[in-house]
This record gives structure tokens, C-alpha cells and sequence, in this order.
């Protein structure tokens, strides 16, 4: 009877779709001639009657009135005598409202003849089709969504997968049904899954996004990344009864995403290098800065090499015909590291052939990269020098040369070496190691252009001042020119001395405004016309009346500040005409010093105005000091406090003027001149 009754329970959980477990289903059961003799808690429940108020009743009595009480009678005749039915039913509430109900109705026979019972179990229909529409849906989803799903048991152990699932990772369900995951896929993080369902279903809160990678029998060949999410599944009660896990195939975005991070670090790093490269116009401090800024963040170790003739004068030299000299100028890390303290070290020039991978590189104009580096790979360079054996040693494991290119101009090599877990260097490495090194050889581009300019301005510009200065005779005379230390500083100041008719001497003090081999030319040639015009005996007003003009001439708009004196020596006197220059200063012969207060004038090249003459009296031993803004000029300083500054170092001057010229410059000028400086310095013969 028991086994009979469970056969014909099992029977009816089957027809209801396997739903028990999701409706309270009531449970009532009747004789075979229809009274009712069981009735459960979730009937009396259902319909509000206990179990004594239905005792003995025929279940037909139980429908609503107004159902054909036959039909009821009828049904439960049918499920006596046959297999069992199935429908929709209005049942009569205790409290006088219909309740539609869905019923499952089945017989168990009895081992006595005649004797047999009537299994009837009963769900709430609205409940019912809820549930019966939910797992279409579920069904539905199940089998078509392109999303993997498992069904885990407590055991984490495989229920039930999907179509997408499989195909994923190439098993199908039946391979999969009732193993774990490290049994049927140990290339990837198994472990680390299982952990993660395991705090799913002790702590039951969702775990999203954990990140499965590595290789399925679909593709065994490359390795792929899924995101998966773990919900834990309940019974009525809250307690676990497995998990479901949903996996989405992310191996593309995961590829985009570092892609991505990459393209980020490698702008960071482009960034980087725009604050950090050409910072000076040093050779040695570029070459330097290049190698800093690729360690770490490119390569373990990397040299910068540039030609030995532009290392040495600044010149391109005869190229790569033959080999190649280079210069190591840039090298990082600089200590600690076995693999730069394998190379050369900063400072040597290094040889090599016109077959060597480094003359190679240059001549061609290309980046030599070796992604894998082994014996093979090092063969050609190994047959030139020991190190790349070292370097393998080493764990050196992947190579790359890019050349220094600026201007179409090939200046130097780097060199970059990788021995870390990072990887070989890839195509994208190489290019930003080009823009990287572009960078760089535009800036020793410009450091060479800035030497030679900064040369070419210094030779010219002293080219033109003054040889021999040859004072008359009661005129003693000293002098400096210091050039600036930046060639956009180097400009147009110049000196002279010019001997005129009756024993007297014109002083000459000049600045071109504006910096470079332009403003010294402009100066070369203002000096050569001062000379003439000055020997012509003019006055000092329509001597500079005539500089105007030459400015006028020129094809560019050009200023200067000017100053011009006319010292006899015989009497002392002295006429003094300025075009916006700083006032020179006159030492009596008690050591006293003051600015000698003249109309400034507008600098030459303004045009419009008017240039005025003083005529002064200078006392025989008196010194006359005439100097350019930049002896008085410095960044940050009041221009009263340093020409208060210049009067107090010429207060009681030494006996030599050479010497004075010395304590100017030593005391009123940084150790890197900001600006051009001259300085001219005249001494009145004293009384005999």
C-alpha cells in the first residue's frame, strides 16, 4: 500500500510539470466511492475547512453550487477507474467565495478486492499557470540565450547546462552532468571559481563579474577571458540548494580594454617626455633625458649613442661610410644594473664596422628590433663584441635599435633592452620608441644648430670689435666684452676707441637690441660707420643724426642705444651725447662717483626725435666708466639698487684700470651671463 502510494505521488509530481516544489499543492485523499478521508494543512489552508468538517463528505460536495455537481461526480469516476485526469475545477470556499482550482486526481489500488484509494492534489490555478509560464520562460531562455548558464549543486557539481554553455567550452551536457569544473576544464582558474561559488553558497550574496581565462576544448589554442556571475539558489525555507552561474565571453573587450591601458600608459609616457626631453640645449643632458624617461616604463635598459664628430665639435662629420664612431652619451639606469654595467660606459666612443647591426640601423634608417632573442638572433652582432652573449646571460630577452633621425639627418642611435616579465617588444613599442626618439633628435638637432649659431654670433661679433685700441696720449683706456652664455642672448654690444684730429680720443659704446648673428652683423656694421663718420670730426648730435639713417636703410626694423663721447685731454673737456643708453658714470680724482645726469635721448632706429650734447669738464686723474645695460641688468633686481651697486665699486678706484674692469665684472655679473656686456673704461692723465 505505501510503495503504491508513493509510485502514484511520483505519478502525479510528473503531471504537474515538476512543480510541487514551487505551489503549496494540497493534498486530499477519498475511497474509491468519493469520501474524502485525507485532508492536509494546505487543503484546509486552500479552501478554509478543517479536516473534521470534510470527514466522510463525497469531494463533489465541495464545488461551487452553481457547477454541474454530475460533471464533478463524473471526474472522479474517471480517475478511479482509469489512469488519473487532470483540469480546472471552481471549488466552494468555506467563507462562501469560489476558489479555481487545478487538479490532479489519480487511484492507487488496494490488495483487497473492491478496495482502493483516490490520490487528489489541488493548487491555487492562478499560482499554478504563474508558475507554469515563469518556467516557459525560464525554459525558453535557457535553451536560446547566447548567455552560458549552469545549475550547480551544493556539491558544485553540474545540474544542468545550456546550449551556449557548451558550445563555450566545447563538452556537451552530458559531459558535464554530475562533474565539478576542475574535472572538465583544468586549463582554466577552476580553483579559484570554486572558491568564489563556494562564498556564494555559504554567505548567499551574488558575486558578479569574476573573471574565468584560460583555454576550453573549443578553442584550445588561445587562451580567453569570460565574466561570470554566481546568484545562489533557496527553497522555500532560505536554505541552499545549489547556484546558477551566467558566463559572458569578454575575451574581445578584454583585448580592447588593454589595448586600451596601453594606449594610455604609452600617451602618459609621450607626455612625459614633451616635459622631461630637451629641457637644454646640452648634448649630453638630452641624450640622458631620452634614456630616463624609456626606464621603466619601456624597457629595463637603455644607451643613447650619438656621432662622434657631433659629440666632439658639433659637426654631422663624413657620415657612415666605412662604420660608425659613436659616442655613448645616455645611459639608464646609470648604477645597479647588471645589464648596463655590461656596456660601455658613458663617455667612450665605440667602433663599429660598415656590416655590424649598429652601422646597419643607421645606414638604413630603420628600427631593428629582435622580439626573441637567442643565439641565433644574436649571431651577427656576436661576430663584433662579446657583450650580446652577456647579455643573453643576463635573461636579455628581447632587443631593439631605433635610429636618431632630426631633419632627414641621421645624429645617433638607442638602444633599448628588456629582461623583465613584460613581454618581447611589439610593433606598437617600436613606434612609440620612434616618436620618442624623434623627439629627442630634434632636440640634439637643436643643440647642435645652438652651438653653431652661438659660435658663429661670438666670432663675428668679436671679429668686428676693436683689434688695437690705441688712445692718444693723456688717455688711458681698459676694456671687456663677455658674451652671453645662451645664443639667444648673444647680441650686438660693442666698444671702441677712436683717435681724432688735436690729440683727441671719441669713446664709443653701443647695444643692438635684438640677439643673435643678425644683431651682430647690424652691430659690425654701426661700428664701421661710427669709425668713419667719427673721423670726419662731427659733432657728436649729427654723428648720430647719420646712425639714424643707416638704420633706416636696413631691410628690417633694427633699435640701438648708443653713446658718444669727445674727451680732449689737453683741457679735459668732454662733450657727451646718448640715444637711450644707460649714463656712464665719472670717478673724480678724490675717488668720488656719481651718474653723470645727460638727456637720455630715444635709441637710435626710433626716429622723430632730437639728440642733445652735453659739454662737461673732466679733472685731470678722473675717470669716465661707460657699459652696456647688461653689467646692470640681472633678472629680479631693482635697476637704482644695481646702479647704486655699480657708483659703490668704483668709489676710490685701484691704481689699475685693468683691475677695476675686473671687480665690475667679478661683483655686477652672475657666473651666466643673461646678456651681452661691454665695458669701457678712460682715465684722464693725472696732473703732472
Amino acid at each position: 500500500m505505501a510503495h503504491r502510494t508513493a509510485e502514484a505521488t511520483s505519478g502525479a509530481a510528473r503531471d504537474a510539470g515538476g512543480w510541487l516544489g514551487a505551489l503549496p499543492v494540497a493534498a486530499v485523499a477519498t475511497s474509491r466511492s468519493g469520501a474524502i478521508v485525507r485532508w492536509d494543512g494546505t487543503a484546509e489552508k486552500l479552501l478554509g475547512y478543517a479536516f473534521h468538517e470534510v470527514s466522510g463528505r463525497h469531494i463533489a460536495d465541495l464545488l461551487h453550487p452553481g457547477v454541474d455537481r454530475g460533471l464533478g461526480r463524473s471526474l472522479w469516476e474517471r480517475a478511479v477507474s482509469g489512469p488519473g485526469v487532470t483540469g480546472s475545477v471552481t471549488a466552494w470556499h468555506r467563507d462562501g467565495r469560489p476558489v479555481e482550482l487545478e487538479v490532479w486526481a489519480t487511484s492507487v489500488p488496494q490488495d483487497s478486492p473492491g478496495a482502493g484509494t483516490v490520490l487528489v492534489f489541488a493548487a491555487d490555478a492562478h499560482a499554478a499557470r504563474a508558475v507554469r509560464g515563469s518556467s516557459a520562460v525560464w525554459d525558453g531562455m535557457f535553451a536560446r540565450s547566447p548567455v552560458g548558464i549552469a545549475v550547480f549543486d551544493n556539491a558544485l557539481r553540474f545540474l544542468r547546462v545550456n546550449p551556449a554553455l557548451q558550445a563555450m567550452n566545447g563538452l556537451s551536457e552530458a559531459e558535464h552532468i554530475g562533474r565539478r569544473l576542475a574535472q572538465i576544464l583544468p586549463d582554466v582558474n577552476a580553483s579559484a571559481m570554486e572558491d568564489a561559488m563556494r562564498q556564494v553558497l555559504d554567505h548567499g550574496e551574488p558575486i558578479l563579474d569574476f573573471r574565468r581565462t584560460g583555454r576550453t576544448p573549443a578553442d584550445p589554442a588561445h587562451d580567453r577571458v569570460w565574466s561570470c556571475s554566481y546568484v545562489r539558489l533557496e527553497d522555500a525555507d532560505g536554505l541552499p540548494i545549489g547556484l546558477t552561474a551566467t558566463l559572458i565571453d569578454i575575451t574581445a573587450q578584454q583585448r580592447a580594454e588593454v589595448e586600451a591601458a596601453a594606449g594610455r600608459r604609452r600617451l602618459a609616457l609621450v607626455n612625459e617626455a614633451t616635459f622631461k626631453i630637451g629641457t637644454s640645449l646640452d648634448l649630453e643632458r638630452t641624450a640622458q633625458e631620452l634614456a630616463d624617461v624609456c626606464v621603466p616604463a619601456l624597457a629595463d635598459a637603455v644607451t643613447v649613442d650619438v656621432l662622434d664628430s657631433l659629440a666632439a665639435n658639433g659637426d654631422i662629420g663624413s657620415g657612415l661610410v666605412g662604420g660608425a664612431s659613436l659616442r655613448r652619451l645616455g645611459k639608464a639606469p646609470v648604477t645597479g644594473s647588471a645589464i648596463t654595467e655590461t656596456l660601455a660606459p658613458l663617455g667612450r666612443t665605440l667602433a663599429f664596422p660598415g656590416n655590424a647591426p649598429y652601422t646597419q640601423a643607421l645606414a638604413e634608417r630603420r628600427v631593428y628590433r629582435i622580439a626573441h632573442l637567442d643565439e641565433q638572433a644574436i649571431a651577427p652582432a656576436a661576430r663584433h663584441s662579446s657583450a650580446p652573449a652577456k647579455l643573453l646571460a643576463l635573461g636579455v630577452h628581447s632587443f631593439m635599435m631605433v635610429p636618431l633621425l632630426a631633419r632627414g639627418t641621421v645624429l645617433g642611435l638607442a638602444t633599448f633592452y628588456r629582461s623583465r616579465p613584460l613581454g618581447p617588444f611589439t610593433e606598437d613599442d617600436a613606434a612609440l620608441v620612434v616618436e620618442l626618439a624623434s623627439r629627442a633628435a630634434v632636440c640634439v638637432d637643436n643643440a647642435r644648430l645652438y652651438h653653431r649659431e652661438h659660435d658663429t654670433a661670438v666670432i663675428l661679433q668679436r671679429s668686428m670689435l676693436p683689434q688695437h685700441v690705441t688712445p692718444p696720449p693723456g688717455i688711458e683706456v681698459a676694456h671687456r666684452y663677455l658674451p652671453a652664455s645662451d645664443v639667444n642672448e648673444v647680441g650686438g654690444d660693442w666698444y671702441d676707441v677712436i683717435r681724432l684730429p688735436g690729440g683727441r680720443a671719441a669713446l664709443v659704446i653701443g647695444d643692438v637690441m635684438g640677439h643673435g648673428t643678425l644683431a651682430a652683423a647690424v652691430m659690425g656694421r654701426l661700428s664701421a660707420s661710427v669709425r668713419a663718420l667719427a673721423r670726419l670730426d662731427l659733432a657728436p648730435e649729427e654723428l648720430l643724426d647719420q646712425l639714424e639713417a643707416t638704420l633706416e636703410d636696413l631691410a628690417e626694423p633694427m633699435l640701438a642705444t648708443f653713446c658718444y663721447a669727445v674727451l680732449d685731454p689737453a683741457d679735459g673737456h668732454c662733450r657727451i651725447t646718448r640715444a637711450g643708453h644707460p649714463p656712464p658714470v665719472l670717478v673724480g680724482p678724490d675717488g668720488t662717483a656719481r651718474l653723470l645726469d645727460l638727456p637720455a635721448g630715444l635709441p637710435l632706429g626710433v626716429g622723430g626725435g632730437s639728440f642733445t650734447t652735453v659739454d662737461i669738464t673732466l679733472e685731470p686723474g678722473s675717470i669716465l666708466v661707460l657699459y652696456t645695460d647688461g653689467l646692470v641688468e640681472a633678472r629680479g633686481d631693482d635697476i637704482d639698487d644695481r646702479l647704486d651697486a655699480l657708483t659703490g665699486l668704483l668709489t676710490r678706484p685701484g691704481p689699475s684700470l685693468d683691475g677695476l674692469c675686473d671687480t665690475l665684472v667679478t661683483h655686477l655679473v652672475p657666473a651666466s651671463a643673461d646678456d651681452d656686456i661691454a665695458l669701457l673704461v678712460a682715465r684722464l692723465a693725472p696732473a703732472p
